[in-house]
């Protein structure tokens, strides 16, 4: 049949490293599965499948084993009847120009939509090379030779705080904690919402840096290189682990009272689930005193044990980049105003 060889070569597209631009006054739509898009999707775009999960199974099993020609008319049928309200569901959208649309690779679900906008009177442009297009740019960005300090400090110290009031005095930083909704230790996933899949947390990466001045500082916290079940980009960490750092230092006992006030909230079951994590790290017995004085309800007991394995760890990690050191104090209490503006003024003269 003919109009099944019909190329939408009307449909105009923008190039990935330009589509940042275009997407203040316009709308951007993902047109894969809800699977794709759950798995990575590129920030604020609006999910409007051209097929089903089990949708696109059918139609690649009949590409694959019958032929292309099959493959075609199982889509047709399956989008046909579709069409209208991909219409509707596009005309509750405002835009200024166009709305944006794309799918995997700039194929045929992208064009299929774009085309069947324009043709009903709505402007729509594709994404050339589609949502891999764009995941080959960002990874590109990501790295660029960015300047990079760390902060880093032993667990307990207010490392997080400390980065946001950095960023009150007009620098550029990236919570890695906050965009991978975890802490980064045993007990960091309490009180966050379920985690984002690596490719997001590399997205929402990318989509964080994207207005970033390359001849600025840009301000991290240390971190390993898994935070929960999320893994910082390979290149990203290589340059972040080796760069610059920031070193503080706050007394036991504060580091305790503030790891209590964070953390007693959550429930004993929580908090002994977080432990038996690490049992075999934290050692037999400390585990058994952890467990016990959570037991009795004395936090500030467990914080210090836990602190025992964490200040270890931390102690090793950042005697293997003591070279990297370019800032070191220790100071008499947590004042954040005080420890940031002396930061700022040592490094900055």
């Amino acid at each position: 049949m003919y109009f099944l060889n019909i190329k939408l070569v009307f449909v105009k597209s923008i190039e990935p490293n330009e589509l940042l631009n275009h997407l203040e006054d316009n709308p951007l739509v993902d047109v894969r599965t809800p699977a794709e898009f759950a798995a990575g999707h590129i920030p604020g775009a609006i999910n409007i499948p051209l097929f089903s999960n089990e949708e696109r199974a059918e139609v690649g099993t009949l590409y694959k084993q019958v032929s292309r020609h099959d493959a075609m008319l199982c889509a047709l049928d399956i989008v046909g009847p579709k069409m209208s309200g991909f219409v509707k569901l596009a005309s509750e959208l405002s835009f200024k120009d166009y709305i944006i649309v794309h799918c995997w690779r700039g194929g045929m679900r992208s064009s299929t939509f774009a085309w069947l906008l324009n043709t009903a009177g709505i402007n729509a442009v594709t994404v050339k090379d589609g949502y891999k297009g764009f995941r080959r740019y960002s990874a590109s960005y990501l790295n660029k030779d960015w300047k990079y300090k760390v902060l880093t400090a032993c667990t307990g110290s207010g490392k997080t705080e400390l980065l946001w009031s950095i960023k009150d005095l007009g620098e550029q930083i990236v919570d890695l904690e906050e965009l991978a909704n975890h802490k980064g230790s045993v007990f960091g996933g309490l009180g966050h919402i379920a985690q984002p899949t690596t490719e997001q947390f590399e997205n929402n990466l990318f989509w964080t840096m994207k207005d970033f001045d390359i001849n600025k500082t840009v301000w991290l916290e240390d971190e390993s290189k898994c935070i929960g079940h999320v893994f910082i980009p390979e290149e990203f960490y290589s340059k972040m682990h080796f760069s610059p750092l920031v070193k503080i230092g706050i007394p036991f006992e504060e580091r305790v009272a503030r790891l209590v006030n964070e953390y007693a909230q959550f429930s004993n079951e929580e908090l002994a689930y977080g432990i038996s994590k690490i049992t075999k790290r934290l050692g037999g017995d400390n585990a058994k005193n952890a467990l016990a004085a959570l037991e009795k309800g004395n936090y500030g007991e467990v914080a210090r044990i836990l602190l025992w394995y964490y200040d270890k760890a931390y102690t090793r990690s950042v005697e293997e980049r003591r070279k990297l050191i370019e800032y070191e104090k220790e100071f008499s209490s947590f004042n954040t105003n005080i420890i940031v503006r002396d930061i700022l003024t040592v490094l900055n003269g």
